[in-house]
């Protein structure tokens, strides 16, 4: 006898897909390279936190700039993603960036040469959604690694 589940249930996860969807949103676009997609994705003052690199930018102007930079230096790189969960208006997405170091990376200290090695790096961001929008992003990586995988002392 197969178990009964609640209505509720159903709606509930049904609710929780299509939250997560809009979180994956900025993350498929950016890996279409697709800035049009990206803005249309997000809300006009939302707020990205690359925790790794200490930037935080607000507005979506300024944070395709950052977007952007990624990439000019790794014109392919694409993300993958593992698993997503959804609680109230929160989405948290694990995924790995994939990409190949073909062009310069901005950094604080000065420009990187491109260096031609690739990158696999796992990734956990945590997105907060507001009509039906990602109005702020906290992206976790290891900066450490991708510079190891880079070939440069971190």
């Amino acid at each position: 006898m197969e178990p009964c589940i609640p209505a509720s249930w159903e709606r509930e996860d049904e609710m929780s897909d299509a939250l997560i969807e809009v979180g994956k949103a900025p993350v498929i676009a950016y890996s279409e390279k697709n800035w049009d997609k990206a803005r249309a994705s997000v809300t006009p003052n939302y707020h990205y936190d690359e925790v790794a690199t200490h930037r935080a930018v607000d507005g979506i102007d300024k944070v395709l700039d950052v977007w952007k930079g990624w990439a000019k230096a790794f014109p392919d790189s694409k993300a993958t993603f593992h698993d997503a969960f959804a609680s109230g208006d929160t989405v948290v997405v694990e995924l790995t960036w994939k990409g190949t170091h073909t062009g310069p990376l901005a950094t604080p200290s000065g420009e990187v040469a491109p260096t031609g090695k690739s990158i696999n790096l796992r990734a956990v961001q945590i997105q907060e959604v507001k009509n039906g929008k990602v109005a702020s992003t906290r992206q976790y990586f290891d900066m450490a690694t991708l510079m190891s995988q880079l070939g440069l002392k971190g």
